[in-house]
């Protein structure tokens, strides 16, 4: 198995920091090929431009058309190929971060931003009256996996159901689904770790021994059944979900995963 490792966090010996050295070694024991991209280490541009995009940026900046052109016309800064060439090689994608204001840290949100390109992670297919696109289980992406590894400052119960902070799952949602499922990557149940602020040297061990539990499992872990957009769930073209598919009294995002 090949994997890449997206890692954000600023502290090399912080809580996360510790996550990704032992994602390395764990898989690298195991036989795995890994790559890791430490976007803190690497100093990452985090903010889409006009010199993103070379000669194909316009004027006025249009960044969904310009992306697309600079992605097909070989334009795009060497960062930015490097990064999409790394998720053409992994099998496996795994990304590394803290929950910091309910969503993934600035530098993360910034890769994506600038990777996931017009005409690389969105805007192919078909598009027509009985497709839209290949998108949400389809793609550039499909066939490879993705998986969060969070660190999460309160405890769970502040994200259980009926937690003030809301269903860890809801908040997870627009990353699993809106960005990774997006493309075509088949989303594997999160690995979070609560009260992270907590943390002490002698919770360790347990923290990393489960850890190695699921990096070990990658290959065999079921991914999160999200329905695929165009294999008869969703009408065309209003995306709906068609009446009679969701589970009794299931509402929100919990609608567009099966089961």
């Amino acid at each position: 198995m090949k994997t890449l490792i997206v890692h954000a966090h600023p502290e090399p010996k912080s809580l996360n920091g510790s996550l990704k050295d032992l994602a390395v070694s764990t898989l690298s024991d195991a036989g795995h090929e890994v790559r890791v991209s430490d976007l803190y280490a690497m100093n990452w541009k985090a903010v889409v431009d006009a010199e993103d995009y070379g000669p194909e940026a316009s004027r006025p900046l249009r960044v969904a058309r310009d992306s697309g052109r600079a992605f097909e016309s070989g334009a795009l800064t060497p960062d930015v190929r490097a990064e999409q060439e790394k998720l053409l090689w992994a099998d496996t994608v795994v990304f590394q971060f803290p929950l910091w204001w309910y969503t993934m840290p600035a530098i993360l949100k910034g890769w994506v931003d600038r990777v996931f390109t017009h005409r690389f992670a969105y805007g192919v297919g078909e598009h027509s009256d009985t497709k839209y696109g290949e998108r949400f289980g389809e793609g550039t992406l499909a066939g490879r996996r993705a998986l969060l590894s969070v660190t999460v400052g309160g405890p769970e119960s502040h994200y259980a159901a009926r937690g003030i902070n809301g269903p860890i799952d809801d908040l997870l949602f627009p990353i699993q689904h809106g960005i990774l499922h997006y493309p075509g990557l088949e989303v594997l149940p999160p690995f979070v770790l609560y009260g992270a602020d907590r943390t002490t040297a002698e919770d360790y061990p347990d923290i990393a021994k489960a850890w190695e539990q699921r990096l070990l499992t990658l290959e065999s872990t079921e991914p999160i059944p999200f329905r695929r957009q165009n294999f008869g769930d969703y009408e065309l073209p209003s995306l709906h979900l068609k009446e009679g598919l969701e589970p009794t009294g299931r509402t929100g995002f919990g609608l567009h995963v099966c089961g």
